[in-house]
């Protein structure tokens, strides 16, 4: 036990047991009972041999709780021996008080009488008193160590949480990062014999995509700024592919830089609309990105050529970006991806803006 719990267990033993000396001396005070010397000695005196008897003998059943692991029993076991420690102790209590009240003679001349006749009855009447005041110490005591160890499995509840998002996302991030190189590497392929020039310049953008991605791991977020860069070097990559068929609009609000957006995220959605959207298109067409504040939410666009089917709504990217939105913002934050116009697709993502990420409030 360390000290500030074994402190805090003295102050709340002395707070308690100076306020049950308090009571007594009011009610003695309030009825006249300390009209001679006399009677003032015995009081102070009885008064004084209860509450040491009473403290030593919670004391000893506190060792007892302990010593027993008691706390960890299941709670039909808990309120067994909570009212059997109380029982035996009350009795004990009260021997010891009758037996000290005896010896410095402090017994009134009716209870003397009634010892000499039946003293069990006397101690086990006396224990009646110990058994009231025990079973509150008890209750307090318990109650206090419950909630004490409710609190306790909370905190390692919401601990357990925080680690399982946080292992579930760079589980995300692991899927996310190889499914974007193979399809860089696959474009860098197809330009190979077709460009080697040109092949040699997609190397660079890649080992530039690479190196700003490997960056995004150190954190669960990244500015706009930083992960707009890596999606101008992938456009710039896939632009060497497409050609003339890809078409890149930006329209994006500078106030909107410094916002925080999960890395690659922004990325895998552009890289969904040109697979889903652009590749699928004869003649090509236009990836837009746009990036502004509506309302108390931050958006951040990605609108493309191309129709919503089922594959693109039940596609790794859609549901990637669902599952990092929700471990890191709860509820909070939304997606929506929908059919605009007849050749047009939105994916929309909304986060709102001042707060923090839900796994970190714990």
């Amino acid at each position: 036990m360390n000290l500030g719990k074994f402190s805090k267990y003295w102050v709340l033993q002395a707070a308690g047991w100076g306020s049950f000396a308090l009571t007594n001396t009011f009610f003695a005070w309030s009825f006249d009972k300390f009209q001679t010397r006399a009677s003032v000695e015995i009081f102070f005196g009885r008064l004084g041999i209860f509450i040491l008897v009473g403290l030593l003998a919670t004391h000893v059943m506190r060792f007892a709780i302990i010593r027993l692991n008691v706390m960890q029993r299941t709670f039909d076991r808990q309120v067994a021996q909570f009212l059997l420690m109380t029982f035996t102790f009350s009795i004990l209590a009260s021997f010891m008080y009758m037996r000290m009240l005896q010896y410095f003679h402090w017994l009134k001349k009716d209870e003397q009488e009634y010892a000499d006749k039946n003293s069990f009855l006397l101690i086990l009447s006396g224990g009646v008193s110990f058994f009231l005041l025990f079973f509150i110490w008890n209750l307090i005591y318990f109650m206090y160590h419950y909630v004490s160890k409710s609190r306790k499995q909370q905190m390692d509840t919401l601990q357990l949480e925080k680690l399982v998002k946080e292992l579930e996302l760079q589980t995300i991030k692991a899927h996310i990062n190889p499914h974007f190189i193979f399809n860089a590497l696959n474009s860098i392929r197809a330009l190979i014999d077709e460009n080697p020039e040109r092949a040699r310049t997609a190397v660079t953008e890649l080992s530039n995509i690479l190196r700003s991605s490997l960056r995004a791991e150190k954190g669960e977020t990244v500015q706009l700024n930083d992960e707009l860069r890596i999606v101008k070097d992938y456009l710039a990559l896939e632009h060497i592919r497409f050609e003339d068929r890809l078409h890149v609009e930006y329209q994006v609000d500078e106030q909107t830089l410094q916002c925080e957006v999960p890395p690659m995220m922004l990325q895998t959605l552009v890289e969904n609309a040109i697979k889903h959207g652009i590749s699928r298109q004869v003649r090509g067409g236009v990836v837009r990105i746009r990036s502004d504040f509506h309302d108390r939410y931050y958006e951040l666009t990605v609108q493309n050529t191309g129709n919503l089917n089922r594959d693109t709504d039940n596609g790794f990217g859609i549901s990637s970006t669902q599952d990092r939105l929700a471990l890191l913002y709860g509820d909070r934050a939304h997606f929506h991806i929908r059919q605009i116009a007849d050749d047009l697709v939105e994916a929309r993502v909304e986060i709102p803006v001042g707060v923090e990420k839900s796994f970190e409030k714990v």
